[in-house]
């Protein structure tokens, strides 16, 4: 899907997130995540809000751009979609209090916001299980101290998209969900 505001969110995500690398074992640029989530939702939807709020779904977390800015830029719908999948941060929020908001936010989600972060969720898990298949010890580096919130963090998205939304990426995000799990249980297993 290709439109002026679909053009407008590429330039937006590219000029918000300029210098954002992606956590791994490759310095890649940040704003790949943004298309490839905007991708898997475009297969799934054919919602013009939807795509423009994937590209964007990192903005109000990870950059200085304001939730009244992106509603005057880009409307309504997409800052609720926007806001839906933001993890709501701040230096007295824990790890476990900012996930928990965000499983909380699903609960009330548009089918709109669920695909979306149904779409994150899938890009996550997929460039995971990537970039650390045969780095199990650079992933425990990276990700060991909160790995086991994070996995119950998981699981809480995965109940939330199962039970509410009603869209054929439950079948992917569901296939990847697995393969993460299993990329989890098998370095457990084989940790020196």
């Amino acid at each position: 899907m290709y439109s002026y505001a679909v053009e407008q969110a590429i330039k937006a995500a590219t000029v918000l997130h300029d210098g954002q690398v992606r956590k791994g074992t490759i310095p890649v640029p940040y704003v790949s995540h943004l298309v490839a989530v905007a991708f898997i939702v475009a297969d799934y939807t054919k919602d013009e809000n939807a795509v423009v709020a994937a590209l964007l779904h990192d903005t109000l977390e990870d950059t200085d751009y304001t939730k009244d800015e992106l509603v005057e830029d880009f409307g309504e719908i997409v800052a609720d979609i926007v806001c839906t999948v933001t993890e709501p941060r701040g230096a007295d929020v824990s790890y476990k209090d900012y996930k928990a908001a965000y499983v909380t936010q699903l609960k009330t989600a548009s089918q709109a916001a669920l695909i979306v972060a149904a779409a994150d969720k899938i890009h996550n898990l997929r460039t995971t299980i990537e970039q650390y298949h045969d780095h199990w010890d650079q992933f425990v580096d990276d990700f060991g101290n909160t790995l086991a919130e994070r996995n119950i963090f998981l699981q809480n998205v995965s109940n939330s998209i199962n039970a509410r939304l009603k869209n054929d990426i439950v079948h992917e995000f569901n296939h990847v969900f697995t393969e993460y799990k299993s990329f989890i249980a098998h370095g457990e297993k084989n940790k020196p």
